[in-house]
């Protein structure tokens, strides 16, 4: 991992995302990108004139210093050897902005907090969560409040035994390597589904043979409450982050985080949420 965006609103809500990826960026002695989108006041959005560009530039200067206080004021303390950049855009997008910085910078990994003040509240309850899930190019951590985490020590991965997971899970061993963090990969299914126990032979060898990983777990949870006992299960193992893959069909994703689950995950959730979209792979 050589460098994480870390995009906020400067609200309380977003300070666990950037001590989390913070504490990444130390990890893997990665470049950490600190940015904010702004939208441009309607009294500015007029004819550009010198004035207005005089404004414009204003305002990039005001939220650069900015972010560097806000950096500063929840960090206790700032390893100067870390390659910082605070960087300022307008949009009237916040997706759209994340997801073309993302790309401009060659991110690998997107970090932003689960709730907001503005916008971004809405992260993981409308358009700009399916948007990011769907679209991001690289991995995508979601922090609730209180979710940050200075050392990583069990990492979850939710599979559906396909053949993409695999994928996914080799980039969460990178990641779990840096922590010497456990991986246990969990399908929780109902006792309808055919053959869980054979699929999660099959998968747990196919897996051995693709991902060299020591320290990694295999369970398979029956229940009819899928959602409810994926929380258990996150509380039970004393998780420290939950990750997924993000799939164009109706597979996890849509098995797991529908409209409603996904507000009950970020009310009743307090674990990082890491999102590896199939299409990025």
């Amino acid at each position: 991992m050589k460098t994480i965006l870390y995009a906020t609103d400067y609200s309380e809500n977003s300070v666990s995302a950037l001590r989390l990826a913070y504490s990444l960026a130390k990890k893997f002695s990665a470049k950490l990108i600190v940015m904010h989108i702004f939208d441009m006041p309607l009294t500015l959005a007029s004819t550009v004139t010198v004035s207005y560009l005089k404004k414009e530039k204003k305002l990039y200067v005001e939220n650069r210093n900015k972010l560097k206080k806000f950096f500063d004021h929840h960090l206790d303390a700032v390893e100067m050897y870390i390659d910082l950049n605070f960087v300022a855009y307008e949009s009237t997008s916040v997706s759209s902005c994340i997801l073309e910085k993302a790309i401009e910078f060659n991110a690998d990994l997107i970090c932003v907090g689960a709730k907001g003040a503005s916008v971004l509240k809405e992260l993981l309850l409308g358009s700009t969560a399916k948007t990011l899930l769907k679209k991001s190019p690289c991995a995508l951590l979601v922090v609730p409040t209180g979710g940050e985490k200075k050392e990583i020590n069990k990492m979850i991965y939710a599979t559906d035994f396909e053949q993409a997971d695999i994928f996914a899970i080799k980039k969460l061993a990178k990641i779990a390597h840096q922590f010497d963090a456990q991986i246990r990969v969990v399908h929780i299914t109902t006792r309808n589904e055919y053959d869980g126990e054979g699929q999660m032979e099959w998968f747990k060898e196919t897996l051995k043979q693709k991902v060299d990983y020591a320290k990694m777990e295999f369970d398979l949870v029956f229940s009819e409450k899928v959602f409810d006992d994926l929380l258990w299960y996150l509380e039970n193992t004393k998780a420290d982050l939950l990750a997924m893959l993000e799939r164009k069909e109706s597979t996890f994703y849509n098995k797991y985080f529908q409209s409603d689950m996904v507000k009950k995950m970020v009310e009743n959730s307090t674990v990082p949420l890491l999102s590896f979209n199939v299409g990025a792979l």
